[in-house]
């Protein structure tokens, strides 16, 4: 598989709750990086098993997935019917036909407020 369909292929397969084919894609020793929990994950069950454990009652919809050689990025949305709508983009790092390191950055929908000042510059949706 090319990068990108690898990194399309991890959100697919996590979607569908298959932590065994998901971990089929990654690295043993993958490290991904959450900068605005200030989280670092290394390795491949300690991400499987940080998917597998996340509260229930949420589902992925890819909203693109970009490539640059061995260097994707992919933005997500993931609905979850308690605490609502969650966006993460993601840079993944591909080789040999694995993803070997990601940095996510995960938001919620308003967590960021638009301050007041800008009002002027923005429409708010």
């Amino acid at each position: 598989m090319e990068p990108s369909q690898i990194v399309q292929a991890w959100w697919e397969r996590i979607g569908a709750r298959d932590w065994a084919g998901a971990g089929e894609l990654l690295a043993d020793d993958l490290v991904v990086e959450w900068p605005v929990s200030r989280e670092r994950i290394v390795g491949r069950e300690n991400f499987i098993s940080v998917q597998a454990e996340y509260p229930k009652g949420w589902a992925i919809r890819v909203l693109r997935v970009l490539a640059d050689g061995e260097s994707i990025v992919s933005e997500v949305e993931v609905p979850h019917e308690e605490t609502g709508v969650f966006r993460a983009v993601s840079v993944w790092t591909v080789s040999d036909g694995v993803i070997v390191a990601g940095r996510e950055y995960w938001t919620e929908f308003g967590a960021d407020p638009s301050p007041e000042w800008r009002a002027k510059y923005v429409v708010r949706y």
